[in-house]
């Protein structure tokens, strides 16, 4: 599975395109994020089942978009000009498509993600419905994602590679939550 961002839309925002092999390997591949640095990241087994039914949702979707006369993604760079069909191939298609259709100028029309504010607001409420009373963002997985990891005895260097940081120093920013004693290092007498 890979993961690319584009601008239109927002560079914030992520294009996934799923393959057979991404779930044999159990990575996501993401490309082109925020700072521009390619990176692959973990596909947890624990959610795989739900992705693959969302990705088959999500296909779904694009048959009815193609039957309709539309079912086109707008594609980054020059990959439209290179492959003229890959706009209308599943493979390119979001895997959390919008429910609505955009309209370009010269009347062609497609589908982009799912906006990520629609995101927010579900985990924002999900949040809420669980009784936790601090601000819960979808950054804070993140966070609690790399915590997790350091936690359970991952290198610092590990994690990096998989936030996608460039300096191992943004990383560390993650080790002050950790309860391992003095400089994060738990004693050689403890269990």
């Amino acid at each position: 599975m890979q993961l690319r961002s584009g601008v239109p839309p927002p560079a914030s925002h992520v294009r996934t395109i799923t393959s057979q092999s991404a779930f044999e390997r159990g990575q996501i591949t993401v490309r082109d994020p925020k700072w521009k640095h390619d990176r692959a990241t973990m596909l947890p087994r624990a959610v795989e089942a739900e992705l693959r039914e969302q990705v088959l949702q999500a296909r779904r979707v694009h048959q009815e978009d193609l039957a309709s006369g539309w079912g086109q993604v707008w594609l980054p760079d020059a990959l439209a000009r290179k492959f003229p069909s890959a706009p209308a191939d599943p493979r390119w298609q979001w895997v959390f498509p919008a429910r609505s259709r955009w309209r370009d100028g010269e009347g062609k029309e497609g589908r982009h993600h799912l906006h990520e504010t629609v995101v927010q607001r579900a985990v924002t409420r999900a949040a809420k419905e669980a009784g936790v009373d601090k601000r819960v963002t979808c950054h804070t997985f993140r966070h609690s994602f790399a915590t997790h990891l350091l936690e359970r005895g991952q290198d610092i260097r590990t994690v990096q590679e998989l936030l996608g940081h460039r300096d191992v120093a943004t990383t560390m920013i993650y080790t002050h939550v950790l309860r391992n004693g003095a400089r994060g290092v738990r004693s050689p007498l403890d269990p």
